[in-house]
């Protein structure tokens, strides 16, 4: 299998050599074409419940991982709870502080304290230039300074206090974090619009309901002097911690098509001058009741035969549900399954958003690394909150397996028949390059099922129409159109 370039596409142009240090956060990297700027500010900014703490978080832990000391200054959490967060993700704050490596500051300010003029950023600022010194900091996370400015109830105060902590940061030369809430009130954003010109980089995260499925994402809105992604990008959270999505079209770094795969179907594999190429994508698409899931399953049992995996993603049937419906063909996965050549995965779209879809799909094929992929059905994909959110799970599954030498099948119900236009308004036809069209078919008072090639490309292909059967000892397929089977 190829390995995976590191290209987010839709990069801006910028000079090149602009200092820049990892985060170690999957998939931010790929997005920031390399990091966050060194010696410089990065700002979060988000609503409640985005991901700013716990990207600062892993920012610290993974440095500290790779022997990057730093210091966490929290204005909100305390640090029993920050401690508890970090635990879930399996990163241990206390031993990372035994090791010098990590330092939390708690600067949780009671408002008695501010309104009566006692306290500013000063004293702060002091014990973080001990603790820097001491453990020689390389990098900080600001966590919610905004709580703090909110209470002191002058724009003025507030960005005096920005600025007197900014400087000591520039002065200091960590790289630094800051998180911030985002006003929804206009009056209040522009109180701190300040903010994103202060930064070098700034980065917003959103939480947003799409069709009742809560979906996040993660867009740069600026990166000063640097190369970045300019697209908004999904992202969720793990037990490893979180992990931001890109796609990786731009580069076009995919495997050539390979040798030919039976389709597990004799008749299929002539019309289609050999069956399925490896690395391909294939797309099996028509109205209910055409047998597109039989054809699947004909696939993953013929590539089982062969000692190579598959991994089976359905959003339509339960595991059981399925084995019953392809025994009545004569099609038994069961033992496929025990062998672990075959690994089946089932949930409904709308249980979770794209990004949860995403990352379950791609932590199994880094785990089971399947030879195969096949997704039943496509056209599900649509209730993860909308048309766009099934593209965005589409695109990148298909981009991430062609990468990897991994052959895609994907099945797609229809309603109409427009097949070249797999999800209603986005074209997928660029990335498929096999097409079945598979029909239900009124002819003489019976429904018939028949079957064409749409395209596959780079072959020479059957350009009829051919109707076929399924039966209890699998297909039958006739000839051209007409040619009724025996």
């Amino acid at each position: 299998m190829t390995a995976i370039t590191k290209n987010t596409g839709n990069s801006g142009s910028g000079p090149p050599g602009i200092p820049k240090i990892p985060t170690g956060i999957r998939g931010l990297d790929e997005v920031l074409n390399g990091g966050v700027p060194k010696g410089a500010m990065t700002l979060l900014s988000g609503g409640p419940g985005t991901g700013k703490t716990m990207l600062g978080l892993e920012f610290l832990a993974r440095g500290a991982m790779a022997g990057h000391p730093g210091i966490l200054l929290t204005f909100e959490e305390t640090e029993p709870a920050l401690k508890n967060y970090a635990a879930g993700f399996g990163w241990d704050l206390p031993e990372f502080e035994s090791k010098g490596l990590i330092a939390v500051v708690s600067a949780r300010i009671q408002p008695d304290a501010v309104l009566s003029g006692d306290f500013d950023l000063r004293g702060v600022i002091g014990i973080l230039r001990q603790k820097a010194d001491t453990m020689k900091a390389e990098r900080v996370v600001v966590d919610a300074p905004d709580v703090f400015l909110r209470l002191l109830g002058d724009i003025a105060k507030e960005r005096a206090e920005l600025h007197l902590l900014h400087e000591w940061l520039r002065e200091a030369g960590m790289t630094a974090l800051m998180t911030v809430k985002r006003r929804t009130d206009p009056s209040l954003a522009l109180h701190y619009d300040f903010l994103d010109y202060m930064a070098d980089c700034v980065i917003q995260l959103d939480q947003r309901v799409l069709e009742q499925v809560t979906t996040r994402r993660l867009r740069v809105i600026k990166y000063r002097g640097a190369a970045y992604g300019r697209n908004e990008y999904p992202f969720g959270f793990t037990d490893l911690g979180v992990w931001i999505i890109p796609v990786t079209q731009a580069s076009l770094q995919h495997a050539s098509l390979g040798e030919n795969l039976s389709t597990g179907v004799n008749q299929l594999d002539e019309i289609l001058g050999g069956g399925y190429r490896r690395n391909s994508c294939t797309l099996l698409t028509g109205n209910s009741g055409t047998g597109k899931t039989t054809f699947a399953c004909a696939f993953a049992l013929s590539m089982v035969s062969l000692d190579e995996r598959v991994l089976y993603l359905d959003f339509e049937e339960s595991w059981d549900a399925l084995v019953s419906c392809m025994l009545s063909t004569s099609l038994d996965l069961r033992p496929a399954r025990e062998s672990g050549k075959l690994k089946f995965i089932s949930h409904m779209p709308e249980s979770q958003g794209i990004e949860e879809h995403l990352i379950q799909a791609l932590r199994a094929i880094e785990a089971f690394e399947p030879h195969h992929l096949i997704i039943d059905a496509i056209s599900a994909c649509r209730r993860m909150g909308s048309e766009h959110a099934a593209f965005d799970f589409l695109i990148r599954i298909i981009d991430h397996c062609k990468q990897r030498g991994i052959t895609t099948l994907l099945t797609n119900l229809i309603s109409a028949m427009d097949p070249g236009r797999e999800i209603t308004g986005i074209d997928l036809s660029s990335v498929i390059d096999t097409v079945i069209v598979l029909r239900n078919v009124e002819k003489k008072g019976c429904f018939v099922r028949d079957l064409g090639v749409l395209k596959s490309r780079g072959r020479a292909h059957s350009s009829r129409i051919h109707e076929f059967r399924i039966t209890d000892n699998g297909f039958e397929i006739g000839g051209k159109e007409g040619d009724h089977v025996k």
